[in-house]
């Protein structure tokens, strides 16, 4: 059992006149209508530090904070083998199922919480950039606030020009076999937010998104599943899982990403849902301290390793 969080929100111009009820049935439909009401009647929600009824109207700069009780939250793996570590970064290799960051259902069971004893005086190490929950394998961390500015600056640097001389960023995943694609190729379906009925705005593929960029090849294909190996060269959210999907070939087991890369209008999911195989194998970046690029490399699992090659769980400086 955690010791509970608190939400708060400031109401701006798009929410005045609305009801207390209203404003949280309609901006977090991740609960209904019904159990705003009885959070309501339970005093959990709060304007200024007074209770609020279902009907009070919300006016400009409102102050409304949802105070959380204690919760129990779902399991997580909790063993995080450290892949290479010094002052100023550590990398890991983060199981599947783990949230990176607190969020949702997951205020204590996440990588940042649990690696804390890993920090320095600035603090606990500070993630340079995302996998999501589903996803495993290599995850940089920063150990200073001068190695995390460096490093975020490489990731950004890539993201809005589509090219580094060093940093990479390789994955491996499978999929169902499609028939007609090419071994290579290269996808850039821009990614954006599209609305959804559970969690109001969700990335997914749209001609109106940022510009993405991943290079793809086919490593094996069996009877019923594909092997891939993507170049992650932009990072957009849950971007590998939305661009084979916009191909036509989601990763197996995703239970949130359908064909053309948006959500699948069949199922109560949402994008941290867990099921599928993505891993990421190796990382390189320049060193923050040191300028020279070092590789990481996590092992490979049976499931995406390609018979003939050996499995490799190492690191380098070149």
């Amino acid at each position: 059992m955690n010791a509970g969080w608190t939400y708060r929100n400031q109401i701006g111009p798009d929410a005045v006149g609305l009801t207390a009820l209203g404003f949280y049935a309609a901006r977090y439909r991740h609960s209904t209508e019904a159990v705003w009401r009885e959070r309501i009647a339970r005093g959990e929600i709060t304007r200024g530090g007074s209770p609020v009824a279902p009907g009070d109207r919300l006016v400009l700069g409102d102050e409304l904070e949802w105070h959380r009780p204690p919760w129990e939250e779902p399991p997580v793996p909790t063993q995080i083998p450290i892949l290479y570590e010094d002052e100023s970064v550590l990398v890991v290799d983060k199981p599947s199922g783990l949230p990176v960051l607190p969020d949702g259902g997951f205020l204590e069971h996440n990588l940042v919480t649990l690696m804390r004893d890993h920090g320095t005086a600035d603090g606990p190490p500070a993630p340079v950039h995302r996998l999501g929950r589903g996803t495993s394998g290599v995850l940089l961390l920063a150990r200073s606030a001068q190695a995390r500015d460096h490093l975020c600056a490489q990731f950004r640097r890539i993201t809005a020009r589509g090219e580094d001389p060093v940093l990479r960023k390789i994955y491996r995943t499978l999929t169902s076999v499609v028939p007609g694609l090419p071994d290579v190729l290269e996808i850039h379906q821009p990614i954006g937010p599209v609305p959804h009925p559970l969690m109001g705005t969700v990335h997914a593929a749209t001609p109106d998104g940022r510009p993405a960029c991943s290079r793809c090849r086919v490593l094996a294909r069996e009877d019923a599943r594909m092997l891939w190996e993507i170049d992650l060269v932009t990072g957009r959210p849950h971007q590998i899982r939305i661009h084979l999907a916009s191909i036509g070939a989601p990763l197996l087991g995703d239970p949130f990403y359908g064909p053309g890369g948006v959500p699948r209008r069949d199922a109560d999911t949402r994008p941290g849902d867990i099921g599928y195989t993505l891993r990421s194998c190796s990382l390189r970046f320049r060193h923050p301290r040191t300028g020279r690029p070092l590789e990481i490399h996590a092992p490979i699992p049976s499931d995406l390793e390609i018979p003939s090659l050996p499995s490799a769980g190492t690191c380098g400086i070149m």
